[in-house]
């Protein structure tokens, strides 16, 4: 049973056809293809090539590319042979290579046009990211049949599938709507035929662009359709006019619970665009403590890192075991966001190093952190300027940067997306 079989199941007619085939795209991309013999290398699979069909589309061929300004190769799926775990065999090509390919109407390339792209309902409402595609081989032929949305899909795509953070997420293809090959060079999303009920690890930067495209009457109504948490991050996204025209049209308790989702950078960031009258109106929806913040920011002539900290983030010490941080993790629920890193402390809460998620999920279970993690960690002293942490963010590009007292005690963090991206404090 191949990973894909674990997951989802053979849809009608191919379940009743006889034997078949599950795979995810992921798990054949960059697949060894060979002429007949694992020594008759003809390059790795670069994409597939389905033809739009009911009710499923047919594969039509591999697409290889060599790079390197050599020509590509076009397969035709009659030429394969069989798929193997370690190579798709084909049969050998007439002269020295199969020939380039050459688009048709109706073809779709699976990685061209679909992989990491965004899905929209037809109501505007939903976005999701397409992260893997499911196929099945049945009858002799390969169909698509689902899209993966899911994390794990995302973790296939970059051969981490044995982690399975989250259940998958499968969209039938009967749902989707695909792009034409013209469409695709000028659009990076693809349309959901029926309206989805489901909200859930979407990117909001896709959603954003679809609101600035929105009449003002069909914005506010594609975001009061947003839970809390995604509305927060797509209001961060939108650009100032746009985020102005939303703010203004907020019910109270709306508000509330979306400025509960934001950092206090990001509040004042937000209210730094407003007008007088509007500031004061949203300053009362906050909490105290949180509206005392964002006013400081908002008067400060300088902004330090004490007044920009968030307390989410994740502490451990240097003897905790990989296997027990990341069961942890998994069992907190806590945003990605906060978990890029783990900062790693001693005894007394001082800062001595730093594990990024990446490397943390690709070490032995039994390694302790102090073991896999980066020393000295790059910190932010808690008396910093605004435009001194920005300066180091650009230097080092990371997600997160921690703050310190004098004697190195880790305070809180600061985000990247709090400084950095079009963070402009202004004075009231």
């Amino acid at each position: 049973m191949t990973s894909a079989e674990q997951h989802i199941s053979c849809p009608e007619p191919y379940a009743r056809s006889g034997p078949f085939r599950m795979f995810f795209f992921s798990e054949l991309a960059k697949r060894r293809v060979c002429a007949k013999s694992i020594k008759n290398r003809l390059g790795k699979l670069t994409d597939l090539v389905f033809a739009l069909t009911e009710p499923y589309p047919e594969i039509v061929g591999l697409y290889l590319e060599h790079g390197w300004n050599q020509p590509t190769e076009f397969i035709p799926w009659e030429k394969v042979i069989k798929i193997d775990d370690d190579a798709i065999f084909v049969e050998p090509p007439a002269g020295e290579a199969y020939p380039p390919f050459a688009d048709q109407p109706g073809w779709i390339l699976l990685d061209k046009h679909l992989m990491g792209r965004t899905i929209v309902d037809l109501d505007g409402r939903r976005l999701e990211a397409v992260n893997d595609i499911s196929l099945v081989e049945a009858q002799g032929k390969l169909f698509l049949v689902d899209v993966d949305v899911s994390f794990n899909g995302f973790l296939r795509r970059w051969r981490l599938g044995r982690l399975h953070l989250l259940k998958s997420r499968l969209i039938p293809w009967k749902y989707v709507q695909p792009l034409s090959l013209e469409d695709a060079v000028s659009t990076d999303k693809v349309a959901l035929s029926i309206t989805r009920h489901q909200f859930v690890e979407l990117p909001s930067e896709d959603l954003a662009d679809v609101l600035e495209e929105l009449s003002r009457h069909e914005r506010h109504a594609v975001f009061s359709a947003l839970d809390s948490e995604k509305a927060a991050e797509t209001l961060l996204e939108v650009e100032p006019r746009a985020q102005r025209q939303i703010i203004t049209h907020l019910r109270r308790e709306h508000a509330k619970s979306i400025f509960s989702e934001m950092t206090v950078p990001q509040l004042a960031n937000i209210f730094s665009i407003l007008p007088h009258d509007n500031v004061q109106k949203m300053l009362e929806v906050l909490e105290p403590e949180t509206a005392s913040r964002v006013q400081a920011i908002l008067a400060e002539q300088e902004v330090r890192a004490k007044s920009l900290m968030s307390a989410e983030f994740w502490a451990k010490p240097a003897e905790a075991k990989v296997g027990e941080v990341l069961d942890e993790i998994r069992r907190s629920g806590d945003e990605p966001h906060q978990i890029s890193y783990i900062f790693v402390v001693d005894q007394d809460n001082i800062l001595v190093g730093v594990v990024d998620l990446r490397e943390l999920v690709v070490a032995k279970d039994e390694m302790s952190l102090s073991e896999i993690m980066a020393s000295p960690a790059v910190s932010i002293e808690e008396d910093d300027l605004r435009e001194d942490v920005a300066a180091i963010f650009a230097k080092y590009h990371y997600r997160m940067l921690p703050v310190v007292d004098s004697l190195d005690h880790i305070l809180g963090v600061i985000y990247y997306q709090d400084i950095m991206k079009d963070l402009v404090i202004r004075v009231a």
